[in-house]
């Protein structure tokens, strides 16, 4: 995976890849996910999950992101690779409800942050207050979107609740479990946050790393 991370090409006010999209994407890989299927990648920031869709052999490749930027990046990156795929600029919520997907992915916004509203490239992170501004909206809509043997795959940090993502997918018909975590250190978000995030107690006052969890859900069938 190193080259194709110093490969993607990722402009300024992007999301650059980092430990969060690597640990999503070597979940991917190890999920099992039929050779054919139709992929859609929320969040998708330069396209990397994307990308790693086509390489375990998906069919179709959906995007989106609400960035402009991001989505020109997430073009350009699949198109130099010789990807196929269909990009979508605007809310994620505008690609559901078109189709079934046998994959979905996301590595959506999950940093707690002291104001509700996420601005700039804050909105590749930023969250509210409890890391779940865009995490519930999403748990509401995925099930619905996947096939009857679908699977979706959802990466944030342990600070956002991990268990409500559990219940959330559960309530809504999906056998859900954690399977994959990595401790990883504070990057300049949470430095920069650290003391707000220890005096509204979501993170020990010597804190200096994070706990990120995938969070896998399947599609029962009936």
């Amino acid at each position: 995976m190193g080259n194709a991370r110093r490969a993607l090409l990722c402009p300024p006010g992007v999301y650059r890849p980092q430990a969060d999209t690597w640990l999503l994407a070597r979940a991917m890989i190890e999920a099992g996910i039929p050779h054919g299927a139709h992929a859609l990648d929320v969040f998708t920031g330069t396209g990397a999950l994307a990308i790693a869709a086509a390489k375990i052999g998906a069919a179709t490749v959906t995007a989106v992101d609400i960035s402009r930027r991001a989505a020109a990046a997430a073009w350009l990156n699949l198109r130099l690779r010789g990807i196929t795929a269909e990009i979508h600029c605007g809310d994620f919520a505008s690609v559901f409800g078109r189709r079934h997907y046998d994959l979905v992915v996301a590595n959506p916004p999950y940093v707690p942050a002291p104001h509700d509203t996420a601005v700039g490239a804050a909105r590749a992170w930023d969250a509210g207050a409890d890391g779940r501004a865009l995490l519930d909206r999403l748990c509401a809509l995925v099930p619905s979107a996947l096939s009857p043997r679908g699977t979706a795959l959802i990466v944030h940090s342990a600070m956002s609740d991990p268990d409500k993502t559990l219940d959330a997918l559960r309530e809504r018909g999906l056998k859900a479990a954690v399977v994959a975590r990595a401790t990883v250190p504070f990057g300049p978000v949470l430095r920069a946050r650290a003391a707000w995030l220890s005096a509204t107690e979501r993170i020990e006052p010597t804190s200096d790393t994070e706990d990120l969890v995938v969070i896998r859900g399947d599609r029962i069938r009936k």
